[in-house]
């Protein structure tokens, strides 16, 4: 990084975050925890490491380990709080998620920082104030937004746990899991600008945040040609499965999309979910044809008297690191023309 590159960026976390003043190795004394429960939680949160000597550090960084260590003696709500290894997969989860949202924030004023940063005609302190005002906005816009979006998943998540009287955050629990990924994505990229790609995964995204949580369902995740959702109700898991087969063979940019389902036990392990149920789900994906949902042989059997569904058994295969498997295609199931079975 070029020094006046490096003075703008200290300047600016100057202005966003309070003085840069603390080494490494000052903050947690300060905050009265230990050097590991620092370096630990700072690795949870997915920042990049530093110099221990480097002073990178605020009063604000100080006073969030502060409270870390409250959290785990359970002061802000006077009761038990989560433990140690329980916070930090919180801290992870939360790090990952809103490192995503910064970045796209920041996006949004990407090219107003680089033209600020190249203009020579501005003192790097004259950069970095209007680089920290762009950013202040942001804050003051999103911050509040941000918590109330909180609240609603938070919200949702009990109610969940409520409905299927399930378990905790890193126990087993039963539900259903899908995967669906866009067809031939590599090959079609290789043809395409960065601006279509970017279409692409957007409209895709659009489109399972659509039919996901529409039907009761949860997006676990998006691996920009691929989602990942759950719903502990199967007969909706299908609807929702056969939903985004027709959005997308809908769109006229898109490619057509596979799905595999399966329902079982699984873990629930950092807003995330793993276990054979979740391979099994992925590896009926990975056999489907374009436009077809694949669910597994105990799902075709949570579907076995609901008339809006047909279900057609195939071939028998072996899925690698799961063995043998009898798959199902999953189809709607079209209304009988009159005179006729």
């Amino acid at each position: 990084m070029g020094t006046r590159t490096s003075d703008i960026s200290s300047a600016v976390g100057n202005l966003l975050l309070g003085k840069l003043e603390l080494a490494g190795s000052e903050v947690p004394p300060l905050a009265s925890v230990t050097g590991d429960h620092a370096r630990r939680f700072w690795q949870a949160l997915g920042l990049p490491s530093v110099p221990p000597s480097e002073k990178v550090y605020t009063r604000r960084d100080v006073e969030a380990l502060r409270f870390t260590a409250s959290l785990i003696n359970g002061e802000p709500s006077g009761g038990v709080g989560p433990d140690r290894e329980m916070l930090l997969q919180m801290t992870r989860a939360t790090g990952q998620a809103l490192s995503r949202v910064a970045h796209m924030h920041v996006l949004s004023i990407s090219d107003e920082i680089a033209a600020i940063t190249r203009d020579a005609a501005l003192s790097n302190n004259e950069a970095a104030d209007r680089i920290a005002a762009l950013a202040e906005a942001l804050v003051r816009g999103y911050e509040p937004f941000l918590g109330y979006i909180w609240r609603r998943h938070l919200f949702a998540s009990i109610s969940q746990i409520v409905a299927g009287a399930s378990g905790q955050m890193g126990r087993a629990e039963s539900t259903t899991v899908g995967f669906a990924d866009l067809v031939g994505y590599t090959a079609i990229t290789l043809k395409l600008s960065d601006h279509e790609i970017v279409d692409i995964v957007d409209r895709f995204e659009k489109i399972a945040y659509q039919e996901i949580p529409e039907r009761g369902g949860r997006v676990i995740k998006t691996l920009g040609d691929e989602v990942m959702f759950s719903n502990s109700n199967p007969h909706a898991a299908a609807a929702t499965a056969l939903a985004l087969a027709a959005a997308c063979s809908a769109d006229p940019v898109l490619p057509d999309v596979r799905v595999g389902l399966a329902a079982g036990p699984m873990l629930a392990w950092e807003g995330d979910f793993y276990g054979p149920t979740v391979n099994l789900a992925s590896r009926l994906g990975g056999i489907a044809t374009p436009g077809t949902v694949i669910v597994s042989d105990d799902f075709a059997d949570k579907l076995a008297d609901d008339e809006a569904f047909t279900l057609i058994e195939i071939r028998g295969v072996k899925l690698k690191g799961i063995g043998k498997t009898k798959p199902w295609v999953l189809r709607p199931r079209t209304p009988a023309k009159p005179g006729r079975r």
